[in-house]
């Protein structure tokens, strides 16, 4: 078997952002075949993003499993949904040539359907956070390692232009000396969906600072130090969520934070990364559909000194993500995430989130 991982992160990601062949209902190239993939769980927050599979020309979604009958109920009319085959898990798994499984369950039920898909030889995307149980989500990389198959974790940011440009900026060394990092990622979380993340003692690190931890790594590598804040502010709110938290990611020549908070009014648009160097800072904002501002203390290629302002292509969340996998499972490329920054980028979530990393 081809072994679909390496060590160190590939470059060129931007050229799958960029490629048209990422663009959902584009035709298949001539002689490939469509992989064959299917959907476990529509209780995830991202469970939707099916929608981005049955449009891409690259994939066949053959079915759908949801064993809960009110989660079933709800989402069978939704459009990703609608008209999908529902079935077991184990008529899933046993569909002929079935490539790849999305694990889109709620996260209590990431780690248990994510094992069972690589038991059966399956390549897996696998939602975000990857389980609250780092000794199994160590036991699950392990096994995907021995077969050759894929992990791919639904982080949002992996393919997004934005970060794609700053880490080729990093690359150039046109940034300079790192020196201080920020990342803020806020939302307004309703009463109801309190409670539920309630369940993890990890709060909104755990939930949604996730997402720029995996960015963040990717970016600067493993901090030698994760230093958590976490705090439950609402004090209206009758719950125990841990819903306004700071981490504090030391390295040896720079500090970078994690801000992260579930009653900020328009938060979407204040969700943030900004790097500061000796030889420039870039600001990026909003995080879902780019923008950003760039200084630079010298001319470097197109980009002058002095401050500008970047605009991007529109930015589909998932798109990237599902052509990625494409090309992985077709040995047309190594993967760009390596299972070893996912056990790092967990690793670090928990720390941040002040969760155990023995249980």
């Amino acid at each position: 078997m081809t072994d679909i991982y390496r060590r160190d992160f590939l470059r060129g990601s931007a050229a799958l952002i960029l490629g048209s062949s990422l663009a959902a209902g584009a035709e298949t190239p001539a002689g490939k075949k469509k992989i064959r993939i299917g959907q476990i769980g529509v209780g995830h927050a991202h469970a939707s993003k099916l929608g981005v599979y049955r449009k891409s020309a690259d994939y066949e979604v053959v079915g759908i499993v949801e064993p809960n009958a009110e989660l079933r109920a709800a989402a069978a009319e939704k459009d990703p949904y609608r008209d999908l085959k529902w079935m077991t898990r184990e008529e899933l798994l046993n569909v002929p040539d079935l490539d790849a499984v999305l694990v889109e369950t709620e996260v209590r039920d990431l780690l248990e359907n994510a094992e069972i898909c690589l038991t059966a030889g399956k390549h897996i995307h696998l939602d975000k956070p990857a389980g609250a149980s780092f000794p199994h989500l160590r036991r699950i990389v392990d096994q995907a390692e021995s077969k050759h198959l894929m992990i791919q974790m639904g982080y949002m940011y992996r393919y997004n232009p934005a970060f794609l440009l700053l880490q080729e900026f990093l690359h150039q060394g046109w940034m300079g000396e790192i020196f201080e990092v920020h990342a803020v990622m806020s939302k307004v979380v309703p009463p109801a969906q309190r409670a539920e993340l309630s369940e993890f003692s990890g709060g909104m690190m755990f939930e949604l600072g996730c997402h720029v931890i995996d960015s963040i790594l990717w970016l600067f590598g493993i901090p030698e130090k994760v230093t958590p804040f976490p705090r439950h502010s609402l004090a209206s709110a009758n719950d125990t969520l841990a819903d306004n938290m700071l981490a504090v990611l030391e390295y040896p020549r720079c500090t970078i934070t994690v801000r992260t908070a579930a009653m900020e009014v328009d938060g979407f648009n204040r969700r943030h990364l900004a790097v500061c160097g000796t030889g420039g800072t870039m600001h990026i904002q909003p995080l879902d559909d780019p923008s950003a501002t760039l200084t630079f203390a010298e001319p470097h290629g197109a980009y002058k000194r002095g401050m500008q302002s970047l605009t991007f292509p529109k930015f589909t969340r998932y798109v990237a993500d599902a052509a990625d996998m494409a090309a992985v499972i077709r040995g047309e490329k190594i993967t760009s995430f390596d299972l070893s920054h996912d056990i790092a980028v967990q690793r670090t979530i928990l720390q941040a989130a002040a969760m155990p990393l023995d249980k």
